[in-house]
C-alpha cells in the first residue's frame, strides 16, 4: 500500500522566493471527495494525474496516483467533477535536503499559501524554514478537497 506522510503549514512571508527551484501551474477537481475517501484529477503542466486518498490517520493516508492522458483528464474535471475546481501554482524550495511545495492558489482560494512537505516516517525530523507559520497538518479546513467546497475567500 502507498502511504502518503505529509506535515503542512501556513507560510508566513516570501522568505521562500529566493530558492524556488520550478513552479508549476495547477487545476484540479474531485471526483468523488466523501470522509475517507477522495478520488482526485490534477492537470499539473502537461501531465495528468488520477489519485485516490484514504482517510487521514494523523498525518499519514493510503494515496494511489496514476497517470492519465491529458486530454482525458480534461473532460473529467469537465464532465465529472463534483466540486469546484481549485487552482494553485505550485513551488519547490529545497532547503537542508528536501523539498518543500508551497503552493500559492488562485480563484476562489485566492490569498491563501500553504506549505507541505512528505516524510518517509511520521517522526522524520526535518529543519523549519524560518517562513514557516502555524502548522496545520490537522485542520481540515486547509485540504484541498475542503477548499474545492469551501473556498478561502468564504471563511
Amino acid at each position: 500500500m502507498a502511504i502518503e506522510i505529509e506535515r503542512k503549514f501556513l507560510v508566513r512571508d516570501a522568505g521562500w522566493r529566493e530558492a524556488v527551484s520550478r513552479s508549476t501551474r495547477m487545476v484540479q477537481g474531485y471526483l468523488v471527495a466523501e470522509p475517507g475517501l477522495t478520488l482526485r484529477v490534477r492537470i499539473a503542466g502537461e501531465r495528468a494525474l488520477l489519485t485516490l486518498k484514504g482517510a487521514s490517520r494523523g498525518i499519514a493516508r493510503a494515496e494511489y496516483e496514476y497517470p492519465v492522458p491529458l486530454a482525458d483528464a480534461e473532460a473529467m474535471l469537465r464532465d465529472l467533477a463534483c466540486t469546484a475546481l481549485v487552482e494553485k501554482v505550485r513551488h519547490l524550495v529545497p532547503v537542508a535536503g528536501r523539498v518543500w511545495e508551497v503552493d500559492e492558489f488562485a480563484g476562489a482560494n485566492a490569498g491563501l499559501v500553504l506549505a507541505e512537505l512528505e516524510l518517509e516516517d511520521e517522526r522524520a525530523a526535518f529543519v523549519r524554514p524560518d517562513w514557516l507559520g502555524e502548522e496545520v497538518s490537522d485542520d481540515p479546513r486547509y485540504f484541498n478537497a475542503r477548499l474545492a467546497r469551501h473556498p478561502y475567500r468564504d471563511w
